[in-house]
């Protein structure tokens, strides 16, 4: 299982993500543009003491990411509010690729079209919208169990 980040904004949930990755045991993967720069460094500094244990893959854009071989295995999972399945009433495959959108926008119309599943964390209705980094680690503890552990 891998998560996926479409152009994040905030460094600091990007750290929090690869600790998240790191802790359940799943890959990664970063579609840039980012909103802030990216560079070794910065994700050494993200990463803190999980570097040894995530190594992010990282993808110039959307159309480098779809052409990756990575890209290729299993399904694109899209987690967004304009989704039609239930995280409660869905099944998770081990190869399933978790995407998540921008903290800002979520993602365009284009990568929305791709997904292969649309996941909803239901909420309370007064309320807008999680965290990116809480909802995908809510989304890989779900996964793990079903899947049972990574």
């Amino acid at each position: 299982m891998r998560i996926v980040f479409f152009q994040p904004d905030i460094p600091q949930n990007l750290g929090a993500a690869m600790r998240v990755a790191a802790c359940f045991g799943a890959g990664m993967d970063i579609i840039e543009p980012c909103a802030f720069p990216l560079t070794a460094k910065g994700i050494r500094k993200a990463a803190m003491d999980y570097q040894a244990a995530i190594s992010p893959l990282r993808h110039a854009s959307w159309s480098h990411y779809t052409s990756s071989a990575d890209a290729a295995i299993g399904r694109l999972v899209l987690f967004t509010t304009k989704a039609a399945d239930n995280l409660w009433d869905f099944s998770f495959r081990p190869d399933d690729r978790l995407l998540f959108g921008r903290e800002s926008a979520g993602v365009p119309d284009e990568v929305h079209n791709s997904a292969d599943a649309r996941v909803v964390i239901p909420i309370r209705p007064e309320t807008r919208s999680l965290n990116v980094v809480v909802s995908a680690g809510i989304a890989l503890a779900e996964a793990q169990r079903q899947l049972g552990p990574a």
